[in-house]
């Protein structure tokens, strides 16, 4: 009888060891759907439209880990552009809120993962109170870019038009200046 009651408590703790292993969270990033989804211990939690990156940039696939979070940053490579609630990962990477929220559902990033602030709010809490457990997984392929987007606009008698749908001024700087002033992320 203490025999088989050591083989219950023995079998009961390793399956209590399975199930701890089972649990976190795990954010996966679909780029092919433009959603991202938050499993809890197993149970789907949320699922949110994001945007990965455009044409010309790219959100690298793979699994990672959280590697730091910051509650405040902004970008110092793309014009200081704030990036609330990031979730750092795969080095410069991150999950992390944006204000160009009409721009979520599809590719319009420069290679990181944005999210509705509100969204990126509950997602930086949950990781920071799982940091040690959570797994970020990125999968599927960008959707193929639009025509403007791969530098296909219609020429015109008086100049070609831009990527971006406008006139070139005919000065290479003018012209720089414009279309990084309007792709501020």
């Amino acid at each position: 009888m203490l025999r088989s009651a050591f083989i219950i408590a023995v079998a009961a703790a390793m399956l209590a060891g399975l199930s701890l292993a089972d649990a976190g969270v795990v954010i996966s990033v679909d780029k092919s759907a433009q959603r991202l989804s938050v499993a809890v211990d197993g149970f789907t939690r949320y699922q949110w439209p994001v945007s990965t990156a455009r044409w010309g940039y790219r959100t690298p696939n793979g699994t990672y880990r959280p590697q730091w979070l910051a509650r405040k940053w902004f970008s110092r490579e793309y014009d200081w552009s704030p990036m609330p609630y990031s979730i750092f990962f795969d080095g410069g990477y991150a999950i992390h809120g944006s204000y160009e929220i009409s721009h979520l559902g599809r590719p319009a990033s420069h290679g990181c993962i944005r999210l509705h602030p509100d969204n990126a709010a509950v997602l930086f809490a949950l990781v920071k109170e799982h940091m040690s457990d959570t797994e970020i997984v990125v999968t599927g392929e960008s959707p193929a870019p639009a025509a403007r987007e791969r530098g296909e606009g219609r020429r015109s008698r008086r100049g070609a038009e831009d990527s971006f749908g406008g006139r070139s001024s005919g000065d290479p700087n003018a012209d720089l200046a414009r279309k990084l002033w309007e792709n501020r992320q």
